[in-house]
């Protein structure tokens, strides 16, 4: 089986999965939605759960295009295009992440699998701050402490999480548009974590590289 027929047979489990739930996810109706037949997903996959499980990871996987730059330039483009690849991936999941937590006291260990994407996206932010102190963007002097800089990165995924998965439920909780929203959020972030607005007044640092878990405890 070429990588494109996995890939089509992993879509329409994800398709299938978000309108109906484990239970309702049958291997005749994902092999029907695929185009193949159920004999090709056993052979291919070995069971339901086994397909299902990948295509939850699969479907978690942070994006690749989500990445930060090794040297800060501009913290508030740098992470609206982070933020705004995020919360388009978890719009795009949103199905499928109700649908887990619909199953997630009979299914725990699919759940912790939708964990993997968030989990990586929280490291990659956590160390974007890590960055943006060494780089000068965050003051030593500052009154920030790591475990306000670790709530407010939680804070902001939770608000990418809640914006993503709630927007077209509650229209009057989310009244504003999407891109002036994901902007207020990295507006927010930024003066919760102490980064600087004006860079020419960055001081400039030349210490030894520190470790994540000194600036940003886990």
């Amino acid at each position: 089986m070429t990588d494109d027929h996995r890939q089509r047979i992993l879509h329409a489990a994800a398709r299938v999965y978000a309108l109906h739930g484990w239970r309702g996810a049958t291997t005749r109706r994902i092999a029907e939605e695929a185009g193949v037949n159920e004999v090709t997903l056993f052979r291919q996959f070995g069971s339901k759960d086994a397909l299902l499980d990948l295509m939850i990871h699969e479907s978690s996987r942070v994006e690749q295009d989500a990445m930060f730059p090794l040297e800060p330039d501009n913290p508030e483009l740098e992470l609206l295009a982070w933020v705004t690849v995020h919360h388009s991936s978890v719009v795009r999941s949103r199905g499928i992440v109700r649908q887990l937590m619909s199953d997630a006291e009979q299914r725990p260990d699919a759940a912790g699998c939708a964990s993997h994407g968030p989990s990586a996206a929280m490291a990659q932010l956590r160390e974007y701050v890590v960055r943006l102190r060494r780089h000068g963007w965050i003051t030593e002097s500052g009154e920030v402490t790591p475990a306000e800089v670790r709530a407010a990165a939680t804070m902001l995924m939770g608000a990418l999480f809640a914006d993503g998965m709630n927007r077209d439920l509650m229209p009057t909780m989310f009244t504003q548009p999407i891109a002036e929203t994901l902007r207020a959020y990295v507006r927010i972030f930024l003066r919760g974590v102490g980064a600087l607005q004006d860079p020419a007044h960055r001081a400039p640092r030349t210490v030894e590289r520190r470790s994540s878990s000194t600036l940003v405890p886990e």
